[in-house]
């Protein structure tokens, strides 16, 4: 079920700029204890803990990662982000992915959806 009555109160530059200074802890906080998330073609995540600690095990396998928004729309309590994400790889190496990434907002402004939608197989790809 879809709020139409909530405007979203996360917006994409303070996401993003909690996830590329990896306050994992500081995003974990965006979300509501019981929300999903969906990572690529990973399975789905299911609550805060759940999100923060798949966070942290992604952010061992990179040295960084920045966001570049490209645009944003906000339809009712859905935000979605059209972004190219450059991944530091640990042997330093750059990656640069396109990547959308959608989320819902419930009723207490938390985020209770997320989903990003990019494949990751460059980032872990042997370096040509």
């Amino acid at each position: 079920m879809t709020s139409t009555d909530v405007t979203p109160t996360i917006t994409a530059d303070a996401l993003f700029a909690k996830i590329d200074g990896r306050e994992l802890r500081a995003v974990a906080d965006l979300f509501a204890e019981d929300a999903t998330m969906v990572f690529g073609n990973g399975e789905p995540l299911s609550g805060r803990q759940a999100i923060l600690a798949a966070n942290a095990a992604f952010m061992d396998t990179i040295a960084g990662l920045r966001h570049r928004i490209l645009d944003t729309w906000a339809v009712d309590a859905t935000t979605i982000a059209l972004t190219d994400v450059t991944y530091t790889r640990l042997d330093a190496g750059e990656v640069t992915l396109p990547a959308v990434t959608i989320w819902r907002v419930g009723d207490d402004g938390l985020i209770a959806d997320l989903r990003v939608v990019l494949d990751l197989a460059r980032v872990y790809a042997p370096p040509q």
